[in-house]
């Protein structure tokens, strides 16, 4: 992950190299090099469902065959489910290059900030009993912002800190998270990081997550970015999701949220479920990072409730980029104001919805609100 950054007044911003163990993919074949020789050729029985019974799933052509897309949406094909789109079928009249740039620049540009404060003492303020923010989130949205405005002055920006601003006559709506996992932030536990999403016309469009890596007096970054239709990256390099078929041999995330009620016990049993079935469950306490990690294969599959736009934008995208599926919760199709989320390698979602779904169907029925929020008052969307 490179050099070990000493702590100073002016702890300059680095951006690792993707470690070598990670798969990548080859940009002339686009062929995976962990995955080229998998259901290539010949039938392969697989079982559907924790405990279920097994399916054949047909050869699929080869990825040197298949455009960058295709090959990008093995796993999908391969889970014998197909789920809906949450990626924007156009970006708008902004070229992919110009607005993923101004993008993961505005995410670095956050990202400087909280790397200047990351050895330093928080100023830590609260919104709830157990909500807190710190002058560092505050300080990098204001980053961010100067950067969406500098080049994209008529656009509309959502953001944790300070809400909506601008036009909501624009077709583009910017999510920025300015410190994803501030409480982890403020107790130097290494699982935070900077998001940045956005969406044309009510879906993700673009998107950039700069993560936190590292500890304390040796932190590090590494930068994931996604376009509709371009791929999914870290540090440059394109990135799939994982090829795990089997519940058993899963590594999982979820989240909880600041309100202890039916929906929060609901997650802790599914938690408890979950871990007596698979490898186990982790929770970090970063919406982006967990979705991240799903995207580069090192975890399989992530889902929590209450998320915000902001917490959401950037990481959908990402995953579904690097060949994953992303819905809500109860299986549902996905849009970034809905109250759910589970996002997965694609092999392993409908069989972690066997669970999950009939859990979110409970709440429901208990009148636990599901409806959309935070969406920006006469925002147009295509959804």
């Amino acid at each position: 992950m490179g050099k070990c950054l000493i702590s100073s007044s002016a702890t300059p911003l680095k951006f690792c190299q993707l470690p070598s163990s990670i798969r990548t993919f080859n940009h002339k074949t686009h062929q995976s090099s962990a995955l080229s020789g998998c259901f290539l050729g010949n039938s392969k029985s697989v079982k559907h469902g924790i405990f279920g019974k097994e399916i054949s799933l047909k050869p699929i052509p080869s990825f040197s065959s298949c455009s960058s897309r295709v090959s990008l949406n093995t796993s999908a094909v391969l889970s014998g489910t197909q789920y809906p789109k949450v990626g924007a079928q156009s970006i708008g009249p902004i070229p992919a290059n110009q607005l993923l740039g101004v993008v993961e620049k505005a995410a670095k540009t956050g990202a400087e900030v909280v790397m200047e404060a990351v050895n330093k003492p928080r100023k830590i303020s609260y919104k709830g009993l157990t909500d807190l923010v710190t002058e560092t989130d505050k300080m990098s949205e204001a980053a961010i912002l100067e950067v969406v405005k500098e080049n994209f002055n008529d656009h509309l920006i959502l953001g944790e800190e300070g809400g909506i601003i601008g036009d909501t006559s624009s077709d583009y709506l910017w999510c920025i998270d300015p410190l994803d996992g501030t409480t982890n932030f403020a107790h130097g536990y290494p699982s935070f990081a900077v998001s940045v999403g956005v969406l044309f016309r009510g879906k993700p469009a673009a998107a950039a997550v700069v993560e936190f890596v590292g500890g304390a007096f040796c932190w590090n970054t590494r930068t994931f970015t996604a376009t509709a239709g371009g791929g999914a990256f870290c540090n440059g390099q394109q990135i799939q999701v994982s090829a795990t078929d089997l519940v058993e041999r899963s590594l999982l995330v979820t989240g909880f949220g600041y309100e202890h009620d039916d929906a929060w016990t609901t997650n802790i049993n599914l938690f408890k479920e979950f871990t007596d079935v698979s490898r186990g469950v982790r929770r970090l306490g970063a919406a982006a990072v967990d979705m991240c990690h799903v995207a580069i294969g090192i975890a399989d599959a992530y889902w929590e409730y209450r998320l915000k736009p902001w917490d959401m934008a950037a990481g959908v995208l990402i995953v579904e980029e690097a060949g994953g599926a992303v819905t809500r919760m109860d299986g549902g199709k996905f849009c970034v104001y809905d109250r759910s989320v589970i996002v997965s390698n694609g092999l392993l979602h409908s069989k972690l919805l066997e669970r999950i779904g009939p859990a979110t169907e409970t709440l429901k029925e208990k009148g636990i609100d599901f409806s959309w929020w935070f969406k920006p008052e006469n925002y147009s969307t295509d959804l």
